[in-house]
């Protein structure tokens, strides 16, 4: 897509587009650091640690990300988990029951969840056989009310890259934004399409700590686009998405980068392993090539063994209900020993 071409305001609902963001306590005045008596937000005074609002806009997070990711804080939005996020986009872009989104199932969930809560009709366009899109579909399915078209890269389930020659036609392509879903790219061969955010001004990336950063439990989502997308989705978020604990959570993680790396090094190791063991396993027909923590494995009978695996003390994924994933398990790389015992227990299922 040409930048010059390219006008966000055209794409922003309406509504939106008039609107004027709530303006907090914490917005207003934002020296968190300084000795003041703050007597601004109807907080209870009390010291309990987290009698205080949060920073509404996480700068101190925020910087830490801008620099370990060399993209400006201005071009970064954080979210109540990657939901969140996807949620902002569909209520800032999307009209309901006028606007349309496309996915490309089989995919994330969340997408068709998202789009059902909004009114937004999803048109489905089904990846190939290679798990990659159909490049002439997606036009053929798109009109002039298409304003998303989200791309899972790592994909869920299937755990492939969707190439960078069939994403980069799209950005040139699409009239609309292009969301790309990278929640497991830490985990990948290839780096995130975040370094092209001033190339296509109709891109938006979004990751997680969730996966690689092993805090799923204090739902933090990021959202990367440029300025002006940032600026829109900031206007409607609510005014403390992100709490206190999450805050400091984060950072504490974030400031130990090379634990993070040390821990996606020690998963991907992991998974080169598991990878050769399911080969060996007799009922599993076929092990399909991944770029996420996890592994979709087609068996014989997908339900039989997700049963024998439970009875087992395994809890795994049943992906069958999604297209082209008949008779599939999902499996997510765990420990040394987990793999370990995994493979233990396949190998005498009968």
């Amino acid at each position: 897509m040409n930048k010059n071409n390219f006008d966000i305001n055209s794409l922003i609902r309406p509504n939106v587009a008039k609107m004027r963001p709530y303006s907090s306590a914490r917005d207003e005045f934002k020296d968190f650091d300084s000795e003041m008596i703050f007597l601004d937000a109807n907080e209870n005074p009390f010291e309990t640690n987290v009698n205080r609002y949060p920073d509404p806009q996480q700068q101190k997070l925020k910087s830490i990300l801008s620099k370990q990711k060399n993209i400006p804080s201005n071009q970064i939005l954080l979210g109540n988990g990657s939901d969140e996020v996807l949620d902002l986009i569909f209520r800032a872009f999307c009209e309901p029951a006028k606007d349309n989104i496309i996915t490309l199932p089989p995919t994330y969930g969340m997408y068709s969840v998202l789009a059902n809560l909004n009114n937004i009709e999803n048109r489905e366009v089904l990846l190939d056989s290679d798990f990659q899109p159909d490049l002439d579909e997606v036009s053929r399915t798109a009109d002039k009310r298409t304003k998303l078209l989200f791309i899972c890269s790592p994909n869920n389930p299937t755990g492939n890259l969707i190439t960078s020659e069939k994403i980069l036609k799209l950005l040139k392509t699409f009239n609309g934004l292009i969301v790309i879903d990278e929640a497991y790219i830490d985990f990948a061969s290839k780096e995130s399409w975040i370094k092209k955010l001033n190339e296509f001004p109709n891109l938006i990336v979004t990751q997680t700590l969730s996966k690689a950063y092993g805090l799923a439990g204090i739902r933090l989502g990021v959202c990367y686009a440029s300025a002006e997308i940032i600026a829109v989705l900031n206007k409607i978020k609510p005014p403390y998405n992100i709490n206190e604990l999450t805050q400091k959570f984060a950072i504490e993680r974030l400031e130990n980068i090379i634990k993070i790396k040390s821990d996606i090094s020690l998963l991907n190791d992991e998974k080169i392993g598991l990878l050769k063991a399911l080969v060996e396993v007799t009922f599993i027909e076929k092990v399909y090539p991944t770029d996420a923590n996890f592994i979709l494995i087609k068996v014989d009978n997908a339900e039989k063994r997700y049963s024998q695996l439970l009875q087992k003390g395994i809890v795994v994924r049943n992906r069958s209900s999604q297209p082209l994933c008949v008779n599939t398990l999902r499996i997510t790389i765990g420990t040394a020993s987990e793999n370990k015992k995994l493979i233990t227990i396949l190998k005498t299922l009968e």
